[in-house]
């Protein structure tokens, strides 16, 4: 028995509340939760769900079981439909595959495109879906941080010239940047919990862990968390500069203003003195 898995990233975040209340499915979902489709949910949107499989995660990511291409694709117009912010135009710039074989035959085993076990369980679909749709958001979110790095590159080198080089719209708008990457990479994404079936199963808890150290899920995530603390360090200490340049503006404009005060009441001096005299 063979079980294929595409992950792929639908947006930075889906309301799956929303999508589980069209598909008649009345749950309260917590973050750390997912929305399978299957069965009867997936009639109508591709010709058979038979061993066919879809998981919605509330970070982003979408992870078909056993999809092929074309119908992956009327799955993604179909949710389009319930949530704009889904672009399936861009929705396979970060994929990734893995397949799970049951085999007798064969030595259980897992390795980073391929697991092989004597016998398919229901927690290892869903510890697999759920960790390849964590590692492929990873890899937008580790994109997006690069892209911000580059831009405060440029800044920097700005100033390594003596010349701040970005006006104070400039410097909100990067700080916006980055506060919202932050908010959307780290917070949303929640990599650090651990599905509910771990807390009772033994066996799924030892999967999950092995399967985060063969994904690095960890390890990318503390990276990323590096970088984007690094952003705002970076981003504070031009913050500092800014206020400090324009404060030593304002204090220009008052030694200029109080010369100015000066030169004109000696003007005024002169001119009277002059006027007594004549």
């Amino acid at each position: 028995m063979h079980t294929d898995f595409k992950a792929i990233v639908l947006t930075n975040e889906l309301n799956l509340s929303k999508i589980a209340q069209h598909f008649g499915v009345k749950l309260k979902f917590k973050w750390e939760d997912f929305l399978l489709l299957k069965g009867e949910q997936l009639k109508g949107i591709i010709e058979t769900g038979e061993n066919k499989q879809v998981y919605l995660f509330h970070f982003g990511s979408m992870v078909s079981v056993n999809l092929q291409h074309h119908e992956i694709m009327d799955v993604l117009r179909y949710l389009k439909r319930l949530d704009v912010q889904i672009n399936e135009e861009k929705a396979f710039v970060y994929e990734d595959d893995y397949s799970l074989e049951v085999s007798l035959g064969e030595e259980p085993a897992i390795n980073n495109d391929m697991m092989i076990v004597h016998e398919q369980k229901k927690y290892h679909t869903d510890l697999v879906a759920t960790v390849i749709a964590k590692s492929v958001s990873l890899d937008k979110s580790e994109v997006e941080v690069d892209v911000l790095l580059d831009k405060i590159e440029i800044v920097v080198h700005s100033l390594s010239q003596g010349n701040l080089g970005v006006s104070d719209s400039e410097l909100a708008r990067m700080t916006s940047e980055i506060l919202t990457f932050r908010l959307d990479a780290l917070s949303s994404l929640r990599l650090l919990d651990n599905p509910d079936i771990t807390w009772d199963n033994e066996e799924a808890s030892a999967l999950y862990q092995e399967l985060l150290v063969l994904f690095e899920l960890k390890e990318r995530y503390e990276n990323l968390r590096h970088k984007t603390e690094t952003l705002m360090d970076i981003t504070e200490a031009f913050s500092g500069l800014a206020h400090a340049k324009r404060g030593t503006r304002l204090e220009w404009i008052i030694i200029i203003l109080i010369a100015f005060e000066i030169v004109l009441s000696l003007y005024e001096m002169f001119v009277k003195s002059w006027l007594i005299g004549h």
